[in-house]
C-alpha cells in the first residue's frame, strides 16, 4: 500500500477545480456534494486558503504547469488521468447516510473500482444511515454503561457481526438498537490460538480472520509473515514470542499467531 487513506472534510471550504469539459464537471460535482465551493481560478483558490485542487486539462503540458504551481503553494493535487502528477486520487464512493465507503485502486483502474462499489451497493442495506445515526445518538449512553473503551469495543464487534443483533446487513437491526443497548454486558475476556497453514494471508479461515479482525492483541511467532499480521485490527497491540511461548494474559482477545511447522 503506496497510499494513507483519509477522509478530508471540505464543507464549506473552497477547493480548486480547474479545466473544461465532462472530466472536470465530474470533479466539481463530487466538490459540491460533500459540501465545498467550487473556485476556477487557480490564483483565488490560493488566496482564499484551498488546500485541495483538481486539475482536469487535456493538453498536458497546461495540466503540468497548474499541478506544479499548485504544489509550490501548498496544496495537494489531482490531475485527471495522470496518477504520476497526483499526491491524491478519488476513490469509487458509496454513501449510506454517515456511512461512506471508498473503493480505491490507486489510480491503477477506475473501473475495476466503480465494479467493486456497485457490488457493495446490492448488500448495504439502506438502513445502514439509521443504524450509525442511532449508534452516533446513544454514544453517551453506551459511554456511561461501558466506560472502559475496550468493553464498549468488543461489545459493539460481538452486537455488529454477522448474524448479532445489529448486524450491518440485517434491515432490521436499526430497529433492535436501543434495546441492544439498554441489555448489552460487558465481554468476557478471551483467547484463541491460530495455527497457520502458509506465510499467504489468503489461507486464513474464516475463523481465522474473524478472530484477527477483532483481537486486542496479537501475540505472533517471529516466523508470522507481516502479510498475515496486517489482517489484524490496525490498533491492536502486537506482542512478539519466542517459539513455543505462552501467550501473554491481557485484557480482551488475545490472538496468539503460530507458524505452521
Amino acid at each position: 500500500m503506496d497510499s494513507l487513506p483519509l477522509y478530508h472534510r471540505i464543507s464549506g471550504q473552497p477547493v480548486i477545480v480547474l479545466g473544461h469539459g465532462e472530466a472536470a464537471e465530474a470533479k466539481a460535482r463530487l466538490v459540491r456534494r460533500a459540501g465545498g465551493e467550487v473556485i476556477d481560478d487557480l490564483q483565488d483558490g490560493i488566496d482564499r486558503g484551498a488546500r485541495l485542487a483538481f486539475i482536469a486539462h487535456d493538453d498536458a503540458r497546461a495540466a503540468e504547469g497548474d499541478a506544479l504551481r499548485a504544489r509550490c503553494a501548498g496544496l495537494l493535487v489531482n490531475v485527471v488521468d495522470r496518477p504520476a502528477l497526483c499526491d491524491f486520487t478519488t476513490p469509487s464512493l458509496l454513501e449510506r447516510g454517515p456511512v461512506l465507503v471508498a473503493v480505491a485502486t490507486g489510480g491503477v483502474s477506475a473501473g475495476l473500482a466503480k465494479a467493486l462499489r456497485l457490488r457493495l451497493e446490492g448488500l448495504l442495506p439502506s438502513s445502514l444511515a439509521d443504524l450509525a445515526r442511532g449508534l452516533g445518538d446513544l454514544r453517551d449512553r453506551l459511554k456511561a454503561r461501558f466506560p472502559g473503551p475496550g468493553d464498549r469495543r468488543r461489545a459493539l464487534d460481538a452486537a455488529l457481526a454477522a448474524g448479532g443483533p445489529l448486524d450491518p446487513l440485517d434491515p432490521a437491526s436499526a430497529a433492535r438498537l436501543v434495546d441492544w443497548a439498554e441489555g448489552a454486558e460487558p465481554m468476557a475476556t478471551a483467547a484463541a490460538e491460530i495455527r497457520l497453514r502458509s506465510a499467504d494471508p489468503d489461507d486464513l479461515t474464516l475463523r481465522d480472520a474473524r478472530l484477527l479482525g477483532a483481537a486486542d492483541c496479537v501475540a505472533h511467532e517471529p516466523d508470522v509473515a507481516e502479510a498475515v499480521l496486517l489482517r489484524a485490527r490496525a490498533d491492536a497491540v502486537r506482542w512478539p514470542l519466542a517459539p513455543g511461548e505462552p501467550a501473554p494474559v491481557r485484557d480482551g482477545l488475545v490472538v496468539t499467531v503460530r507458524a505452521g511447522r
